[in-house]
């Protein structure tokens, strides 16, 4: 697979070794609307229509000619027209027609003036501000032209794109099926929740964390529980994922205990492509790939699962889902207290940003032992602190990335 599996690996690197080996592993189909939320397209999608369809009214008002206003004398309301009521009579000389906001606006009209702009006495209509040509008027095709792309492929479809496409008529569009996803956790130690514990154990938190994040990423989810320090119990369900699923996400087991099996039956399935990053928390991160499968080999500390999952395992799923992925937003901000590094590796901290007087500032949340999920949860952000930086003193500029939809 190309990768250097000696040393820690920068995660830029990783990402990018990662990207370059994947491609989209999704057939296409058709969905209807109603059920296209959270899908991502698998085709441009060009508009079989002009938006508006055609000329009509911004403001409830009067649809004017402005030659008829030239001599400044009252005008006289010919008839009225509305939204999906156009007006079809006769518009001689001399006249206006009263239009509300969406109406389509006469044949001839130059100028839709607003109501609060005019006088009525009657039928006589007097216009006090003298309008410009097309003022008020939405023009056919002004927001969308016919023909135009509206939604590229690889668009996960969100409540912002289902209404402009309902806008345009389309009632189904191609989409590619949904990633499948195998997952479970190895460790003796791991428990259900709901069981009572023993002395040294622990519930097995960091699969209820990985599902949710799947969900948001519309992953179908094979959930293979939890597997026991057992290399024939591995093995069979390693082999279950690479028939049924597309990757398999595992959490534990990567790091290098003597009960740690996954890496040997990744070496023996298939192969490894790099197995230790330069990042805190999350150092022992695992990919490679079996016969049908990606791999990814999350921490066991719950912590290091979650970030692990978010800064890598999220834009890799994205890619072999066929989705367009965009980086997330990174600011800066002022450290409002002293925050604890040493150089090495790059530390994925988690803070607390909020507005202050003179501009973002970030709070850490305590302790960042990668055990210590508490500071996950009550965090609203990373804050991304450089491989080779050290402490960080309070008033220093530090990045920060907000967290995402899938956090949120």
């Amino acid at each position: 697979m190309g990768f250097d599996t000696s040393g820690l690996l920068p995660l830029s690197d990783a990402l990018q070794g990662m990207l370059d080996q994947l491609a989209c592993c999704c057939d296409t189909e058709q969905v209807p609307l109603p059920h296209a939320l959270g899908r991502v397209l698998a085709a441009d999608i060009a508009s079989p229509l002009s938006v508006p369809p055609f000329d009509n009214a911004a403001m409830d008002g009067y649809a004017v000619r402005l030659a008829d206003l030239a001599t400044g004398t009252p005008l006289i309301m010919a008839g009225k027209a509305f939204a999906g009521q156009p007006y079809q009579g006769e518009w001689p000389a001399g006249h206006c027609v009263r239009i509300m906001t969406g109406a389509p606006v006469p044949e001839g009209t130059d100028a839709v003036v607003m109501q609060e702009e005019t006088r009525a006495d009657g039928d006589k209509i007097a216009f006090l501000v003298p309008p410009i040509p097309g003022q008020n008027i939405r023009r056919r095709g002004e927001d969308i032209r016919e023909g135009a792309s509206v939604l590229s492929s690889g668009t996960r479809l969100t409540p912002r794109e289902l209404p402009l496409l309902a806008s345009l008529g389309i009632a189904t569009m191609p989409v590619h099926r949904p990633l499948r996803v195998a997952i479970f956790s190895t460790g003796d130690e791991l428990k259900p929740v709901g069981t009572p514990l023993a002395h040294g154990d622990i519930y097995d938190s960091n699969r209820y964390g990985v599902k949710a994040m799947l969900a948001r990423l519309g992953c179908e989810c094979l959930d293979l529980g939890i597997i026991p320090d057992d290399p024939a119990q591995l093995r069979a369900a390693f082999q279950q994922a690479d028939r049924e699923a597309d990757a398999l996400i595992t959490t534990g087991g990567v790091s290098v205990g003597e009960a740690d099996f996954t890496k040997q039956l990744l070496e023996e399935l298939g192969e490894i492509g790099f197995w230790k990053l330069a990042i805190k928390p999350g150092k022992p991160f695992a990919f490679g790939r079996l016969p049908n499968a990606w791999f990814f080999g999350l921490p066991g500390n719950p912590v290091s699962a979650m970030v692990t999952f978010d800064q890598l395992v999220q834009p890799a799923l994205a890619k072999l889902a066929g989705q367009q992925f965009e980086r997330p937003l990174q600011l800066q901000a002022i450290a409002s207290e002293p925050l604890k590094k040493a150089p090495g590796r790059l530390d994925f901290q988690r803070g607390i940003l909020r507005m202050g007087p003179d501009g973002l500032e970030v709070r850490s949340t305590g302790s960042q032992d990668s055990a210590v999920f508490s500071s996950l949860s009550r965090a609203n952000c990373y804050i991304i602190l450089e491989r080779e930086r050290g402490r960080v003193a309070a008033g220093e500029t530090v990045t920060v990335e907000p967290f995402g939809g899938l956090l949120l």
